[in-house]
């Protein structure tokens, strides 16, 4: 059976860095001190009969702590991650500042096999980087979805 995940990929153009796209880093102890391909669209799996935006919307609430911007959002496409994972991602233009972000938890035995079960954020940080900054950050499986986002956009 194949894994579905439906994000969104906020963007935003300003005048002095040019096309700015919403990314967020992941939480736990395996990305703690990682930077390079250890970010990520805000994401989350769904189920076959649920509607992809909508998931994306809640998965973004969830890992934002705030809802998704209420703006018009196009299908940028569906992308097979490594893992075989298929991610559904979603775009629109918006200028979203949150106060600050509040992630989902989730639980883990860390060190494995120690017994010790603590709780980690999702996403421990979110931050709007321009889109050089975007390609060395975002885990290697999501570059594709930068790609269809500059398509879409067309020459600037």
């Amino acid at each position: 059976m194949t894994i579905r995940s439906a994000g969104i990929l906020l963007y935003r153009r300003t005048s002095t860095a040019g096309l700015e796209v919403w990314i967020a880093h992941m939480g736990g102890p395996f990305w703690a001190h990682k930077d390079a391909r250890a970010w990520s669209i805000p994401k989350g799996e769904y189920l076959e009969d649920e509607d992809p935006l909508r998931a994306a919307r809640r998965e973004f609430e969830e890992e934002m702590g705030v809802p998704a911007p209420s703006v018009d959002y196009f299908l940028l496409g569906s992308f097979r991650q490594p893992s075989g994972k298929i991610i559904s991602a979603f775009a629109a233009e918006s200028d979203f500042a949150p106060e600050k972000i509040e992630s989902n938890t989730f639980d883990l035995e860390w060190p494995k096999g120690s017994g010790v079960v603590r709780s980690y954020p999702e996403i421990d940080d979110a931050v709007w980087a321009t889109e050089t900054v975007a390609r060395i950050k975002l885990v290697g499986g999501q570059v594709p979805v930068l790609d269809a986002l500059i398509r879409h956009l067309g020459p600037r």
